[in-house]
């Protein structure tokens, strides 16, 4: 596979993960894509303001292109934690679509670099990173809080899937679930 290929392969994945985030949030009301879902006060929104916040730094600042719109500091203690969640001042639509700004800030960079054009990661120790790297760590990052996502979801409503029609259709009724909770309960149980 060569570079453009490979680069494509990557960056398509990211762009997928991106959308099954996003799906997330389809037919919630405000305050269940807001409202605390873990004891850390991991919430749906919130995951989507992080991955903004981060995605614009890494495929941003690390490459000498920084997003235009001011992002909290990973390097100020009352700043690090504030890309977690949305204030009352920020809207559902302000976060969406904020992402959505950063994942054209983002195309533009990919689209302009090869994959081993470097850029230097500050909180990573200064470190010269290429762009091959950066779409790794991106792409396993928005996975793993797609994850995240995935679980918030199906804790609210049960809805599961990487999109929305997929969660609109569920292929059990909450009896089968219930039968197949009690079962593994059960076993859970059993190995004590």
């Amino acid at each position: 596979m060569n570079d453009d290929a490979a680069k494509a392969n990557l960056y398509d994945y990211l762009k997928h993960e991106r959308e099954a985030v996003l799906a997330k949030l389809d037919g919630l009301c405000e305050y269940d894509v807001r409202r605390p879902l873990t004891v850390t006060g991991t919430n749906l929104l919130g995951l989507v303001k992080h991955l903004a916040t981060w995605e614009a730094r890494y495929l941003g600042e690390v490459f000498g292109r920084p997003f235009p719109e001011p992002l909290s500091r990973w390097d100020v203690e009352a700043e690090r934690l504030a890309d977690m969640w949305a204030s009352e001042h920020e809207s559902r639509s302000d976060v969406v679509a904020r992402y959505r700004r950063v994942w054209e800030h983002s195309d533009a960079t990919v689209a302009a670099l090869a994959l081993d054009a470097t850029g230097r990661v500050a909180w990573w120790q200064d470190a010269e990173v290429p762009l091959f790297n950066i779409l790794v760590h991106l792409l396993a990052e928005t996975s793993r809080h797609a994850g995240h996502a995935d679980i918030l979801r199906e804790e609210l409503d049960a809805a599961v899937g990487t999109d929305a029609e997929a969660m609109a259709e569920k292929e059990h009724d909450p009896a089968f679930w219930a039968e197949r909770r009690a079962e593994i309960e059960a076993a859970a149980r059993s190995s004590r």
